[in-house]
């Protein structure tokens, strides 16, 4: 099955940038305790996340419909996750860890919705059951393999460097999905 090449764009850059989310999961824990946090603070970290994401993913959907700025607001927010990724590094303590939550839920809430609007946006309506099972089978994949490859590089080496490597491959799906910006 052939894609467009904006169904294309959408799915790599998603796929590398899932690889490079990916490399971090339950390893978050483990990151929260080295800092000096404990189970609430685990908790809280995520839960920051998971609300200012929730409510600005409900804001920034309204203003991308608004203003039809989608493709931009998409790498701003793939950008931005890069950016905050590299902040782990600087994170010393829970609250500097509350701090880059709440940035990597603003990076996803610019990011996933105008992803998903785009998504849907250029797919293949008689094809799109196969292009959404390709968007979520292939960010659940890699995600695992992510994992598995971060759990080794901090066994090896340390967070630092699973930041390091994380950030540069968002990094790489920013650019990659820079694309879609140019109109063919």
């Amino acid at each position: 099955m052939s894609l467009n090449r904006n169904i294309k764009i959408l799915l790599y850059g998603g796929n590398i940038w899932y690889f490079g989310e990916g490399m971090l999961g339950p390893l978050f824990a483990i990151f929260t305790g080295r800092v000096g946090g404990d189970i609430l603070d685990i908790s809280w970290a995520w839960a920051t996340y998971l609300i200012l994401a929730g409510l600005l993913y409900i804001v920034v959907g309204n203003l991308t419909d608004k203003y039809d700025n989608k493709e931009k607001v998409m790498v701003l927010g793939y950008a931005l996750n890069a950016l905050f990724t590299f902040g782990y590094l600087l994170v010393s303590s829970p609250w500097h860890l509350f701090f880059v939550q709440a940035g990597l839920g603003i990076a996803a809430a610019m990011a996933t919705p105008t992803w998903d609007a785009l998504y849907a946006k250029h797919e293949d309506r008689k094809k799109s059951g196969h292009q959404w099972g390709l968007a979520g089978g292939e960010a659940e994949i890699i995600t695992g393999i992510a994992l598995v490859i971060g759990g080794y590089i901090v066994s090896l080496t340390s967070f630092a460097t699973l930041f390091l490597i994380m950030g540069c491959i968002q990094v790489i799906a920013t650019i990659y999905q820079a694309q879609i910006l140019k109109k063919k």
